[in-house]
């Protein structure tokens, strides 16, 4: 109804300034036939031309001055013209978007067995149903901008069927035309700019190849260089990438079209100003991952404690760190909170030391059972303790000696980090057994002493 409505504007416009145009002729000729009479009346005194020859040169002269405007078709036959067309192109709408809903309708009927979702490296970026929806939607715009190009095509076709409407057709015309040969003038012209453009990213795209193969090199230990460990390739190739990214874009920029423009200009300002403005915090902990990495305090599957919270990291950026404790609970750090805080790292004492990591508990017994016999006890626990090291041995050092009882703190090796919760379980479990089988009580004597004011 909107398309028809459209196209029948013009006819009415164009009709309204045919008939004003029409009244502007008839007393045009009047008046031409006027003169004409005066003129031959003239001819026939200066030259003494006969009756007949003056009444042929009326009629040459009458035939040829309305030719100044020139009607080839009557009123009538150019709105049945217009008519036509815009009928004509009413059942064209209409035919196209019949062909658009019967596309649709096949979309929908066929496109959940034949179309398959969109995965990338086992990631699903698309669904089925995503996509026809996509599919959908651009067969939509499509639809709509060929009905478009129908309506702007037509209105001045019919505008120039009618003369007092012929210049204004040829301006609609230039609406579509003028966009379309600047564009392609300014696209010819940029030819040159585009293949710098394509030579500077090509050698960029090779550059970023080479230093990606040499960084898997390295990090598979393949390329060794002194003082450069392993773990240092991934981030080192991220920040080369960085680098030689943001350098290709500044000198790739002039060859921008439009680049010297106030608008491209004062984009790029406000663009840097509200990342400098709003970025501040980021920039922190992009500055505290880069710091971080080259420390190398833990690796991605260490046992840590951060801030009283213990777990194994699994994920580490150049923004924040995560990790996840034994009761699968996750726990975000942002780099700069890591930077400035103190790291326990237990893998680094399993990994780099021989002995293991050293495991220890506290117990408190009386000074009425010898220290040898709980020592005894304590030692074999550990032994018995699934994952605990026979060698080096487990001992026992007394930490403390209070008023009622001493502190017996025993220690033994393990190189099972990410066991230590289950191996401190057990080994409370030995000690209990132990004493029991010795038939001595855990329990310390506690006194207290009441006096009485009497």
């Amino acid at each position: 109804m909107t398309a028809i409505i459209i196209l029948l504007l013009p006819l009415t416009f164009s009709f309204a300034q045919e008939i004003d145009t029409n009244t502007d002729y008839e007393n045009f000729v009047a008046t031409s036939d006027e003169l004409i009479e005066e003129q031959i009346i003239e001819n026939n005194i200066d030259n003494d031309l006969t009756a007949a020859d003056s009444e042929t040169d009326v009629v040459v002269d009458a035939v040829t001055a309305p030719s100044v405007v020139p009607v080839e078709l009557h009123l009538f036959q150019r709105i049945g013209i217009a008519l036509a067309i815009i009928v004509g192109q009413i059942l064209l709408i209409w035919f196209i978007w019949f062909l658009f809903k019967r596309f649709n309708n096949k979309i929908e009927n066929a496109g959940k067995d034949k179309i398959k979702p969109l995965v990338f490296k086992k990631i699903k970026i698309f669904t089925t149903k995503q996509i026809i929806k996509i599919i959908e939607f651009f067969l939509r715009l499509l639809k709509y901008f060929i009905t478009g190009i129908q309506l702007f095509l037509t209105i001045p076709i019919i505008f120039s069927l009618f003369s007092a409407t012929r210049n204004l057709s040829s301006v609609l015309f230039g609406y579509i035309l003028n966009p379309v040969r600047n564009i392609l003038r300014g696209a010819v012209g940029y030819i040159p700019n585009l293949f710098y453009i394509i030579i500077i990213i090509l050698i960029t795209r090779y550059v970023l190849k080479g230093l990606k193969f040499f960084a898997l090199q390295i990090e598979k230990g393949k390329i060794k260089i002194n003082g450069f460990y392993t773990e240092w390739a991934a981030p080192t190739y991220k920040i080369l990438q960085v680098l030689l990214l943001a350098f290709t874009i500044a000198i790739i920029y002039p060859y921008l079209p439009g680049s010297d423009s106030r608008a491209f200009q004062g984009v790029s300002v406000f663009i840097g100003i509200i990342f400098s403005l709003g970025s501040s915090t980021a920039i922190g902990n992009l500055v505290a991952g880069l710091v971080i990495t080259y420390m190398r305090p833990f690796k991605i599957g260490d046992r840590v404690k951060i801030k009283e919270i213990t777990g194994f990291v699994v994920e580490k950026n150049l923004m924040v760190v995560r990790l996840k404790t034994h009761k699968n609970e996750y726990v975000t750090f942002p780099n700069l909170i890591i930077l400035g805080s103190n790291i326990i790292n237990y893998n680094t004492s399993s990994d780099e030391d021989e002995e293991g990591l050293i495991i220890y508990t506290e117990v408190t017994f009386g000074y009425a059972t010898p220290w040898q016999t709980v020592h005894d006890i304590l030692i074999n626990a550990a032994l018995e303790t699934e994952h605990v090291q026979k060698r080096p041995k487990p001992f026992v050092l007394q930490t403390k000696l209070d008023d009622f009882y001493a502190c017996y703190q025993i220690n033994c090796y393990t190189k099972e980090v990410s066991k230590v919760p289950r191996i401190h379980t057990m080994l409370y479990e030995n000690i209990q057994n132990g004493f029991r089988e010795s038939g001595l009580d855990l329990t310390s004597s506690h006194y207290r002493v009441i006096t009485s004011n009497k």
